[in-house]
């Protein structure tokens, strides 16, 4: 039997019977109510274990090693976006993709997410596979993540409401504010957790938050 792969494709040079034969194999799964798995995605565990761990597990070439607090702590301000585009075009002695050109942009994103995670981050999976051609607004943001704390003022955060500690903070410079929330600041986490979101979303929010806690109050 000859496989050819010409253009991504499989010739056989197989009989007929063989080649029903083998049709009838590859779509039992099918039959059975089986998803097929060719084409979906790896976890972040699975893309570290075969690829980006050959380094990063023990920090060779001066990649962060897995663990090490310190070291994804600064990568991990910089944001999942800036994050993918080091690995995609390589950086310093990291090759383009990690060497491994079959992983798609999502992969490379799920396995910086899960070595950040590893090493001390709370970032949440990211589930699109693009970035929103229209940036989310501040109202989205907000309801999205920072609810979580700045609701209720929970873990120190400024509770949305609260005009004298909004107008305290940014008082310092909106630049300032935005900067604590790319970068991380007491209890949360850089970019909320959600390693997805731009730095024009997060200034978003911020104004949001602001807004909401200053506005008159209607009578």
């Amino acid at each position: 039997m000859r496989i050819d792969l010409i253009n991504g494709e499989m010739n056989m040079s197989l009989g007929g019977s063989l080649k029903r034969g083998l049709l009838l194999v590859a779509l039992m799964p099918l039959a059975f109510g089986a998803s097929p798995t060719l084409g979906a995605d790896r976890t972040g565990q699975q893309v570290v274990a075969e690829t980006c761990g050959n380094c990063h597990a023990t920090g060779e070439k001066g990649a962060p090693k897995l663990g090490d607090k310190n070291a994804w702590a600064k990568r991990a301000s910089q944001g999942l976006s800036e994050l993918t585009q080091h690995a995609l075009k390589g950086i310093r002695e990291m090759p383009p993709h990690g060497g491994a050109a079959n992983l798609s942009d999502h992969e490379i994103q799920l396995a910086i997410t899960y070595m950040v995670n590893q090493s001390g981050g709370k970032w949440i999976e990211p589930t699109n596979k693009a970035v929103p051609a229209v940036a989310r607004t501040g109202e989205q943001i907000v309801k999205l993540r920072c609810f979580e704390c700045h609701q209720a003022g929970l873990n120190g955060a400024p509770k949305i409401g609260d005009r004298d500690a909004w107008t305290a903070r940014v008082k310092r410079g909106l630049d300032l504010v935005v900067g604590s929330a790319i970068h991380g600041h007491g209890a949360m986490p850089a970019r909320g957790g959600l390693p997805d979101l731009t730095d024009a979303e997060i200034r978003n929010a911020v104004i949001y938050m602001f807004t909401q806690s200053t506005a008159p109050q209607k009578k």
